[in-house]
């Protein structure tokens, strides 16, 4: 089972990371969900796979109503990031699934209907849950041509899919990034070839300086915080992407 840890409580505004399942098979790459609730609703950011989805909604359930989950965010259409979606509509059929335009139309072959999906624009999109407006920020072309990460201003969190995203080797794997040098060479390789535009990088790290971060949370790996946030959106600006590894 994953284990669910709180990054962010402001009252009845949390965040939840679900992460780290020691059983789960070694030919699966690892992944992290969020949970973020707001009021009395929840949304869960890029939800998994359909192999782990017995994992996550047993973490997911002991924090929080999973009736009273009003959507997804889905950050692009990768299997790992959302092959689960029709597993969580089985549970709640009233659940949104907010995706790049792009992949509106390829991801009810994970199931839902046309009612599921509600397509994010290129520029991207406030989404709102209970009162709470989280923000959908563009990140097209880093990793995938229709991509976007989520901001909430609020808690100063950034879910950022997989930009920061680290494939970290056995006894690396604590939850935040402790020591960023050692850590980020895990990070290298992945950037490089899976980042496809060093122009879309350039873009998001602009874009992203201009927020105010406190945690900056991958998809894989583990979370930058702090002072280490501005480093790797320093570390990544400087990156050569897009290439193959030399």
């Amino acid at each position: 089972m994953k284990t669910t840890k709180t990054i962010f409580q402001d009252g009845d505004h949390k965040w939840v990371a679900i992460v780290r399942d020691p059983q789960k098979p070694n030919h699966l790459i690892d992944t992290n969900e969020y949970l973020v609730t707001h009021g009395g609703r929840g949304l869960v950011l890029d939800p998994g796979g359909a192999e782990i989805f017995p994992a996550v909604f047993s973490a997911l359930s002991a924090e929080f109503d999973p009736s009273a989950l009003a959507g997804v965010f889905a950050s692009h259409q990768d299997p790992d990031c959302c092959s689960s979606l029709a597993l969580w509509l089985e549970f709640n059929p009233a659940m949104r699934c907010y995706v790049s335009w792009m992949w509106s139309g390829f991801l009810p072959h994970f199931g839902g209907s046309a009612e599921t999906f509600i397509p994010i624009p290129d520029q991207g999109l406030d989404i709102p849950l209970d009162g709470l407006m989280l923000q959908a920020i563009p990140a097209h072309y880093l990793h995938s041509s229709g991509n976007f990460h989520l901001y909430d201003k609020q808690a100063k969190i950034l879910f950022s899919g997989d930009v920061g995203a680290a494939l970290l080797p056995p006894g690396m794997d604590g939850l935040f990034v402790e020591d960023f040098d050692a850590h980020i060479g895990h990070a290298e390789g992945f950037h490089k070839r899976w980042m496809g535009s060093n122009e879309a990088k350039r873009d998001w790290c602009e874009r992203v300086s201009q927020l105010d971060i406190d945690l900056l949370c991958p998809q894989h790996g583990a979370i930058y915080r702090g002072a280490d946030v501005q480093r790797f959106i320093n570390w990544f600006d400087e990156l050569p992407v897009g290439i193959l590894s030399r």
